[in-house]
């Protein structure tokens, strides 16, 4: 099976039994960052132990690569308002606790850093508007920030736990499937006939397909993850092979990042055991900050990633081929096509209608009509 990112799934969860971790100053993180610390307990942040410090934040924001040149994409960061840290020191540890999701870790505080906010929007986004939601995150972090490595004491279980494999349950999976080639399709919205064709597509020269719905914090007018999880289930059910496809979550919030964010999508399924990555068309991406075909050229900087893109470019229904088609394979002109515009589909189930079934499965759509709140407010 193909190796973890940087060549060892990492493991941060607390093997040592009966440790007493009272006496540790105590400060309760946002869910997000919490999330992203049983992400990096789990190994789907391999090779990273913990939170970033200045020479691998620096590296990531100038070369895309970790100190070390593993390619990592995506600052992990944690900030605190210095006020809340004066006592706090370097070499000293410290508890991070979250509500939500139950977790207790323990920081080894390796360094406390200031950082220029601008430099990291403008690195990572490609640009510091801040419309863009990446960008406010950016500018709503506190002004410090720690790193250093992490130990996971305690979580919680929690909603949609029975879709929710680490990387260490997939890797198992797969094997015992007998798969060597799986391919991962990353999503954020339920599946049109656009997916469908892309997912099917790809399965057809692997061994399995990893569907892998982000859930987790979204910009306003996105799709709810109840909305998301119940409408693969009903694809799945009706129009997928059993022993081909699976599906299992990824608690992370979307960063919006574009071309950055697409490679850190495909590490993370890497790490999961997948061979293979699809990238769509404007992967990661919001609003017109990035170009359409900028996930797919940024690949191009990664010979090294370990992991295979299967780049699709715009797809659509060709009326005249009956079928679904692509710009490579359709001669037709324009007028002969019908387009899986995600705008047009929301829409019409905002309308609490069915949209064609050129557009989306009837029994997909029905069951997204079921929902009182399809949409993030």
């Amino acid at each position: 099976m193909i190796k973890p990112h940087g060549g060892k799934l990492v493991n941060r969860h607390n093997k040592k039994k009966n440790i007493d971790i009272e006496g540790y100053p105590r400060f309760e993180i946002s869910t997000n960052t919490s999330e992203d610390i049983l992400n990096i307990a789990n190994g789907i942040f391999s090779p990273l132990e913990g939170f970033l410090c200045k020479n691998d934040l620096d590296s990531i924001l100038n070369e895309k690569r970790l100190e070390n040149d593993t390619p990592w994409t995506i600052p992990i960061l944690l900030d605190f308002d210095k006020k809340e840290i004066k006592e706090i020191k370097e070499g000293d540890r410290v508890l991070l606790t979250n509500k939500d999701t139950g977790v207790t870790s323990l920081l080894n505080v390796e360094e406390i850093q200031s950082y220029e906010k601008k430099s990291v929007a403008q690195s990572v986004y490609k640009t510091n508007d801040v419309n863009h939601p990446g960008v406010a995150n950016i500018y709503n972090m506190k002004e410090k920030l720690l790193g250093g490595k992490i130990t996971l004491y305690e979580n919680k279980e929690r909603e949609y736990d029975k879709y929710n494999l680490t990387p260490k349950e997939t890797r198992i999976l797969f094997g015992e499937k007998g798969w060597r080639e799986i391919v991962a399709f990353q999503t954020r919205n339920p599946p049109h006939i656009g997916h469908e064709y892309v997912q099917k597509t790809a399965l057809t020269f692997v061994d399995g397909l990893f569907i892998n719905p982000i859930i987790g914090k979204k910009k306003t007018g996105d799709f709810t993850d109840d909305v998301i999880l119940a409408s693969y289930e009903t694809l799945m059910k009706h129009y997928y092979l059993k022993e081909r496809a699976v599906m299992s979550i990824l608690r992370t919030s979307m960063k919006y990042a574009g071309p950055r964010e697409a490679i850190h999508h495909a590490i993370m399924r890497k790490n999961f055991g997948c061979t293979h990555f699809i990238v769509g068309r404007d992967h990661a991406g919001v609003g017109n900050y990035y170009g359409p075909y900028d996930a797919h050229e940024i690949f191009s900087e990664f010979p090294d990633i370990g992991i295979i893109p299967l780049f699709f470019r715009s797809f659509s229904r060709c009326t005249k081929c009956d079928s679904v088609v692509n710009d490579k394979i359709c001669p037709h002109d324009q007028k002969y096509h019908i387009n899986f515009s995600g705008k047009k589909i929301r829409e019409i189930l905002r309308n609490g209608q069915i949209p064609s079934e050129d557009m989306m499965r009837k029994e997909v759509a029905e069951t997204i009509l079921k929902f009182d709140k399809t949409f993030v407010e």
